[in-house]
């Protein structure tokens, strides 16, 4: 063979196989995010003109409590939670405070073009009666007092007000909610008006301007404050959807819910309102999770359904986030037994009975190894079994108020995220 023969060979060689995919870099292993975009932010005042008259420099934030496809892509329903809010000291104790009480919570379409994220819809969540709800607190002895923005001024109670989180679509152009308040959940128009709010059994909620409906075990009206519902998820094929209290239980105490792991995910028919089922989930241990925080600090914050009985949940502290496959189908379904009964004594958050099977989890994405990613990631939504988009709350911007009552604004911006995963989640 002549030697231009084999040179030639030997170059169509190298060709081919410079060509070949097999050759080609290998995918990634890792999450990687495909996308982030900031959402545009106007003035309160400007978001809800004729509603807000002095948005103390305040502008829309808290978006990203809840995310969820609205549809084409590139777009998604947020909701916002209950307004601007702030935990200063004042004389030494803690107060809950609200420097633009006259805030409706709303729900968002966002739009997703050419790396910049806008509003493109907005939905004031209303009562009956068409007036917008309020985001402060709802009742004496249950929720904080709320203040006004210096702490100085108490503010009055709403029973009507929502503290929004986690949102999805209801199929018939309405969304359902949860709140952190009741806890409940809020089933409202395409309109923004509230159809019916469902709430624990027993709280006795008297003077909001639409229907309540007590469908819910009592034992959840023991949330802890700021920890009530934050995460859901629906599934179409059970006509059902599943609610997750954002910490445990404060049962019997606030002590008890602080140390403890076990939190609780309720299932709740689409057509009543009524709960169908209740599990036990054990969250992480913090010193594995976050060293730098308490088991307090742990919390879940966004829920979807992957199949009936399995989901994927996230778990949080402010600073990391990770995301576990959940399985409920082996688990003790606890509605209407002794741990629904607040007499129960040890609570099931503060001794996990041997006789109460938890949910299985693994991990299945660890968000807090992606570099980049900003903190308080609260919502999380499935694309498709490989992508990912996530928002984080960026909590209104609140830093601190100057002495002329001016927001100096933290500089945290909201951001959606797009994150592509090495392999599918189903």
């Amino acid at each position: 063979m002549s030697r231009s023969l084999i040179a030639g060979l030997a170059a169509a060689t190298l060709t081919v196989l410079a060509a070949s995919p097999a050759l080609a870099a290998p995918p990634s292993r890792e999450p990687r995010v495909t996308s982030d975009v900031t959402l545009s932010a106007p003035a309160l005042a400007e978001f809800e003109q004729g509603l807000v008259q002095d948005d103390r420099g305040v502008k829309l934030g808290g978006v990203g409590s809840g995310l969820y496809p609205a549809g084409r892509r590139g777009e998604y329903w947020m909701v916002t939670d209950r307004g601007p809010n702030g935990e200063p000291k004042v004389n030494g104790e803690k107060r809950r405070t609200f420097p633009v009480p006259e805030f409706a919570p709303a729900i968002v379409r966002v739009a997703v073009r050419h790396g910049v994220a806008t509003v493109a819809q907005t939905i004031t969540i209303k009562n009956a009666d068409g007036t917008p709800i309020s985001g402060r607190p709802n009742q004496v002895g249950h929720d904080e007092v709320p203040y006004s923005w210096d702490g100085q001024t108490q503010l009055a109670y709403d029973p009507g007000g929502l503290d929004t989180e986690d949102i999805v679509t209801d199929g018939r152009g309405g969304f359902w909610l949860v709140d952190e308040y009741g806890p409940s959940l809020v089933h409202v128009g395409s309109d923004g008006r509230i159809l019916t709010r469902y709430v624990p059994k027993g709280l006795g909620l008297t003077g909001a301007g639409y229907p309540v409906a007590e469908t819910l075990p009592a034992v959840l009206s023991t949330r802890q404050q700021n920890r009530g519902f934050e995460a859901l998820g629906v599934s179409p094929l059970e006509r059902a959807l599943y609610l997750a209290v954002q910490s445990p239980l404060a049962n019997p105490d606030k002590k008890t819910g602080k140390a403890s792991s076990t939190a609780r995910i309720l299932r709740v028919d689409l057509r009543t309102g009524r709960a169908t089922g209740e599990w036990a989930y054990t969250m992480e241990s913090v010193g594995t999770f976050d060293p730098a925080a308490e088991q307090g600090d742990m919390k879940i914050s966004a829920l979807n359904v992957l199949s009936p009985g399995r989901l994927l949940l996230q778990e949080r502290t402010d600073a990391l986030a990770r995301l576990y496959k959940v399985d409920l189908r082996r688990a003790t379904n606890l509605l209407g037994g002794p741990y629904d009964d607040v007499a129960t004594s040890p609570s099931l958050e503060a001794a996990l009975p041997s006789s109460v099977t938890v949910a299985t989890k693994a991990l299945a994405v660890d968000l807090a190894a992606i570099p980049g990613l900003p903190g308080k990631i609260e919502g999380v939504t499935v694309l498709d079994p490989m992508t990912l988009a996530i928002a984080n709350d960026n909590d209104f911007g609140l830093g601190t108020f100057g002495a002329d009552g001016r927001l100096v604004d933290s500089g945290i911006a909201s951001h959606i995220l797009t994150i592509r995963l090495p392999k599918p989640l189903l």
